[in-house]
């Protein structure tokens, strides 16, 4: 096999896009494996990426259908600007559409008990979280699917699938049909979170990626109407995956040709039962096996269980405590919406910076971990907002200081989740839907069932002492940035963990 960048000048590509160059090749190597490990039997820790996969040239098989060249236009890492931009600009919409639904319910939570005649205030917790048991499931249908059939179609439809379980949910007769539509409407909406961060590492190079995932991150803070971007999905999205434009492509030229013998580069030959069966299994894994992926899981999971006991206490303090009104409550988000949204544009502008000195410093070397500073100082920001919002409530201080406290928390969780989503593509390529979606379901579960008994814990402990024990836990989980800056690149280089299906 031979890399791109050792083809000559004078090579030129046939219609399959298999190299002709005047060099002589060597023998390949006898393959004793079983093609349906092929894949899966690579360190995950980052030792392949699919940069590189892509950099590989076909082998000189007639059969083995290929890009037209490194310069092939349909390679989404060669799109133009403008198609990259739009793509991004499309994913992140998506995104900002399927997370306003899971905290949509919390300023007027009470007012949907009422309605349906209960006091339950666990029960009431859990129609908010509930949807984040969706969250929980999803990505362990919707990351392997994708592998298999691409990205584009899973999109479209769970974006359709989303629009439907939203409306059931509005039309609910009672408690519990609501409670199943919201699971549901979760396990639709999950997709442009797992799938987001991987389409975004299809068309763009590591030094840019920060920027170009600041958009795709502020999903939990913003979000437009949904059947618009549904529709603007179908119409202008398009597959980002090499795995399934060069599947396409071999298809399109099978019929073309009539030669059933066609396969594209990256074909494994697994049947698909298979595959879906390796991708499925792949994130669990994961989260099990790299220490990496299950610390940085559980630091976000803590995180965004604490975001969503935040989500459900509110509309109880400021109603009881400050005597805000139902919409007053809603604007009591706001400390939420703006300091998530100074946390990405802090970590958007600098992290690519950051990586960029840190990699010239290191004699051009690039490393993942130079993107967890950020995190490092976002860790401080979630346990300083809560200890604020805790004792200010608890001492009945003015308003305006508890909702200085949740926008520290906001800042300090977007400065982490996003610095953990491009550390995860950075350091997984080949398999990062896989390490998204492993984080995914992991801080969805605590999200999910956190709030249940968080309004326990503030009626035994207090605001203040009560958002304290979350803050000390907070501070217990700050050293995680800064030991894997240091240790980070030798876990991924000497933790060997093989995810082959036997």
């Amino acid at each position: 096999m031979i890399l791109l960048d050792e083809i000559k000048p004078g090579d030129t590509y046939n219609r399959l896009g298999t190299a002709n160059t005047s060099a002589s090749l060597p023998e390949p190597e006898t393959e004793t494996k079983d093609r349906s490990s092929l894949d899966d039997d690579r360190d995950l820790e980052g030792s392949v990426t699919s940069v590189e996969l892509e950099a590989a040239a076909a082998p000189q098989d007639p059969n083995i259908v290929d890009w037209d060249g490194p310069d092939d236009p349909a390679n989404p890492h060669n799109w133009s600007r403008a198609r990259k931009g739009g793509t991004i600009a499309l994913v992140s919409a998506i995104t900002f559409v399927t997370p306003l639904a899971s905290s949509i319910f919390s300023p007027s939570i009470e007012q949907v008990m009422t309605e349906f005649n209960s006091t339950n205030q666990e029960l009431a917790s859990f129609i908010v979280s509930v949807y984040l048991l969706g969250y929980c499931f999803g990505p362990l249908v919707v990351a392997p699917l994708s592998e298999v059939y691409g990205k584009n179609p899973i999109y479209n439809v769970c974006n359709v699938l989303f629009v439907v379980w939203n409306v059931a949910c509005a039309k609910a007769p009672n408690i519990g049909a609501l409670i199943i539509f919201r699971f549901f409407a979760g396990l639709a909406g999950c997709c442009p979170l797992t799938l987001g961060a991987g389409s975004l590492a299809d068309i763009t190079t590591p030094e840019h990626r920060a920027a170009a995932m600041s958009g795709w991150v502020m999903g939990p803070i913003l979000g437009p109407v949904g059947g618009l971007i549904v529709i603007l999905g179908f119409l202008f999205m398009r597959e980002t995956g090499a795995n399934a434009l060069l599947e396409q492509k071999a298809k399109r030229l099978r019929k073309e040709t009539g030669n059933p013998k066609l396969t594209s580069r990256l074909d494994t030959g697994v049947a698909t039962k298979e595959l879906f069966k390796i991708a499925t299994i792949r994130p669990g894994k994961m989260l099990l096996f790299s220490p990496i992926i299950l610390c940085l899981s559980l630091y976000m999971a803590i995180v965004y269980g604490y975001l969503y006991l935040l989500f459900t206490a509110i509309p109880t303090v400021f109603e009881t405590q400050y005597g805000f009104t139902t919409g007053q409550v809603g604007l009591s988000y706001l400390g939420f919406g703006v300091g998530s949204m100074v946390g990405v544009g802090i970590t958007g502008a600098t992290s690519d910076r950051i990586s960029q000195w840190l990699t010239k410093k290191n004699s051009g070397k690039a490393k993942p971990e130079y993107r967890l500073p950020i995190m490092a100082m976002g860790s401080v920001f979630v346990p300083g907002g809560l200890f604020m919002f805790g004792w200010t409530v608890q001492n009945h201080d003015h308003w305006i200081l508890p909702i200085i406290g949740t926008s520290l928390v906001g800042l300090g969780m977007m400065a982490g989740f996003m610095s953990i989503s491009v550390y995860l593509v950075d350091a997984y390529t080949a398999h990062a839907v896989s390490a998204i979606a492993a984080s995914t379901v992991f801080r969805s579960l605590l999200g999910a069932l956190l709030p249940i008994g968080g309004r326990k814990m503030f009626e035994a402990l207090g605001l203040g002492w009560g958002a304290s024990l979350l803050a000390f836990i907070a501070v217990v989980m700050v050293p995680i940035s800064g030991l894997l800056m240091k240790f980070g690149e030798k876990i991924r280089h000497y933790m060997i963990f093989n995810v082959k299906i036997e």
